[in-house]
């Protein structure tokens, strides 16, 4: 998998390629798949990550699969990882397990 250098949180493209071409808000998303309203936008705007639940939600409604919510999250959490310099300088540090 590659990681990306500046990555597209998933609320991103939900708003790009499924909120925007479908003229839905936020509050409207949120009430066809029962869940509060800030959970929607809290995702759209990048502040909360997409959780099995909500991708069982947005698959059903969208017609897509839990798993593209949930790699799209993954990708960038891992992309996030990847440029945290902690992380990097404690992986450094880190020996290998010997088998």
């Amino acid at each position: 998998m590659a990681i990306l250098a500046n990555p597209v949180h998933p609320g991103e493209i939900l708003k790009e390629q499924f909120l925007d071409p479908y003229g839905l808000s936020a509050g409207r998303l949120a009430r066809a798949l029962k869940v509060p309203r800030t959970r929607i936008e809290r995702v759209v705007s990048g502040v909360r990550a997409i959780s099995p639940d909500t991708a069982f939600r947005l698959s059903r409604y969208f017609g897509t699969s839990p798993e593209f919510w949930l790699n799209l999250q993954r990708g960038f959490d891992l992309s996030v990882a990847a440029q945290d310099q902690k992380l990097a300088r404690d992986l450094e540090d880190i020996l290998p397990c010997a088998s």
